[in-house]
């Protein structure tokens, strides 16, 4: 009867490891990622302070391109950061993209936090066409407009300057 039983535990481990490998091999998103060494997708984004910014008119420069929201509280932690680092690279343009949020709600966090630059609502589809799925995620674009490097969750300004070399902004 033991030899049953370890036999049967045996079977449900080759079925747990057979289907971690298809996991592995097969992830559950396979969209995700694919934005990575392609043109980043346009974006408009109607700015907190009335303007309207286009990604595509930032073509030329480095852009980081951060999917934030007021609620959200590893975004609360990585705003000190994004706001040194845009003070630290003027060759570098910061695009701040509020998701899943209030319109009062981005403008009072946008007056208590005071990012030094664009920063407001984009439509839905732009945020689908990045692959967002919750912020706070950063997108750096190098200056053909191409992305080069994504990253999921809060920022750092090590983090941040190490992505930036990726899109040839020398520290």
């Amino acid at each position: 009867m033991r030899r049953a039983g370890w036999l049967a535990g045996g079977g449900l481990v080759a079925i747990v490891l057979a289907a971690l490998g298809w996991g592995l091999a097969h992830p559950a998103n396979p969209a995700e990622g694919t934005i990575i060494g392609r043109a980043a997708p346009e974006i408009t984004v109607q700015s907190l302070d009335g303007a309207t910014v286009r990604l595509s008119d930032l073509r030329g420069q480095p852009v980081v391109v951060n999917f934030w929201a007021s609620w959200c509280a590893p975004c609360r932690q990585e705003e000190g950061a994004l706001k040194q680092a845009a003070a630290n690279h003027g060759g570098v343009r910061f695009l701040g993209v509020d998701i899943l949020d209030s319109p009062a709600a981005a403008r009072a966090y946008q007056a208590e936090v005071h990012y030094p630059y664009p920063v407001g609502p984009a439509g839905d589809a732009s945020v689908t066409a990045f692959g967002v799925k919750a912020p706070p995620q950063t997108f750096f674009i190098d200056g053909h407009g191409t992305v080069v490097a994504s990253f999921l969750g809060p920022l750092d300004l090590p983090v941040i300057d190490r992505y930036l070399q990726l899109v040839g902004v020398a520290r």
